[in-house]
């Protein structure tokens, strides 16, 4: 799969873990090199637009995400 097309702009990791590196590498790897299609954020921007993603929404979280959509 394709790197994600939101990575060089994913508020997520240049808000929220730029002071975790380690971390964020793993989680990118995860989520936004591997499979985007599991990532709580990239589903909520494709179900909801880019405005509705919550800056507290980490990739993981797919309850939330599902919530949120519906």
């Amino acid at each position: 799969m394709a790197e994600c097309e939101k990575l060089p702009t994913c508020p997520f990791f240049y808000d929220k873990m730029e002071n975790m590196p380690a971390m964020a590498g793993i989680m990118k790897r995860r989520y936004c090199l591997d499979s985007n299609e599991q990532c709580a954020r990239y589903l909520v921007f494709r179900a909801l637009g880019p405005e509705r993603v919550p800056s507290d929404l980490f990739p993981g979280d797919a309850d939330y995400a599902k919530q949120l959509i519906g």
